[in-house]
């Protein structure tokens, strides 16, 4: 199998080598989690289709729609030069098209300067998006690829991506839209108040498509993620109080560094010298070892004692 979008991550250490898609890399274990995901066994991929259109766009009219499976069936088909989302929800047909440039692969990224596939001119990345009899002449727009892997034969498995389509004009009403199919989340948000060190009150939201990801840890260590993209490198570090280990569903107040009752909690994109907050372990997966090979988490941290909170969430294949 060639996993195209983990092709950063071979370099990366061992743990993060290991944590390949659900039902790719073994089988998965989850701690004391809920619902679906104790029921499998591992995480739950997501198959869904969303798209939004201003008002005077020709193709969606001006409407919002969201589709997710089994409800609604959904399927990608080709390989990873030419990909086609199909969505059907009984009488409505959507339909996406995304072309790599000439010679090149749909790998993560952005694929800007798109025109209307198939056959665009040059090296321009095609995309064509339509439904309902409507299609567009002229395509402006851009896709962003998130994950994309195929099987053994060439043809597509999972993806994960996003596009902006205008008909006919530049400056156009835009369609937007994102595909999921058969995909894990990964990605990394934060939101840094006013006074906030660490994040200089800025708001980011890192995916695969623009970042590079890596996670280390085990399920009664320490967990070390670490995202890097838009001329910004995080870093965090969570550590379960002392003799603990992690429960999904858990909250956990922490500190710099840890004891008895309290987990540790450290936050950088520009660093504390000291930090208190708390963090919950939404979802987690690991292996037979007991190394982490999905995680959800979400944080709240406050830098030297003051009062402005940093806020994030970290999705790692869950």
């Amino acid at each position: 199998m060639r996993v195209m979008w983990l092709r950063w991550r071979r370099a990366l250490n061992r743990a993060t080598a290991l944590t390949a898609v659900a039902g790719a890399a073994g089988a998965f274990l989850l701690w004391s989690a809920p619902g679906a995901e104790a029921a499998t066994g591992k995480p739950v991929p997501v198959t869904a289709y969303t798209q939004r259109s201003e008002a005077g766009d020709w193709i969606g009219q001006g409407e919002s729609h969201t589709y997710r499976a089994p409800a609604a069936d959904i399927r990608v088909l080709g390989d990873d030069t030419y990909a086609t989302a199909i969505i059907e929800s009984g009488d409505v047909r959507w339909s996406v098209e995304m072309q790599a440039p000439a010679g090149d692969r749909l790998t993560p990224g952005v694929f800007r300067g798109a025109e209307r596939a198939p056959g665009p001119s040059g090296r321009a990345p095609g995309l064509s998006v339509g439904g309902d009899g409507r299609g567009c002449n002229t395509v402006y727009g851009q896709f962003t690829i998130n994950q994309i892997d195929t099987d053994s034969k060439g043809e597509i498995t999972l993806l994960d991506a996003s596009y902006v389509q205008s008909c006919e004009e530049a400056d156009a009403p835009a369609l937007r839209g994102t595909i999921k199919y058969k995909a894990l989340p990964l990605s990394f948000s934060y939101v840094s108040e006013p006074g906030d060190y660490a994040g200089g009150g800025r708001s980011r939201t890192f995916t695969n498509g623009i970042a590079t990801f890596s996670l280390d840890g085990t399920v009664d260590g320490r967990i070390e993620f670490g995202t890097s993209g838009l001329r910004e490198t995080w870093n965090a570090l969570v550590v379960p109080p002392t003799g603990q280990s992690f429960q999904v569903g858990r909250t956990y107040q922490a500190n710099e560094l840890g004891d008895d009752e309290h987990g540790m909690l450290s936050v950088g994109g520009g660093g504390c010298n000291h930090s208190n907050g708390e963090f919950t372990v939404n979802k987690l997966a690991a292996d037979a070892s007991g190394q982490i090979t999905a995680l959800a988490l979400t944080f709240e941290q406050h830098c030297e004692g003051a009062d402005p909170a940093l806020r994030g969430t970290i999705h790692y294949f869950a």
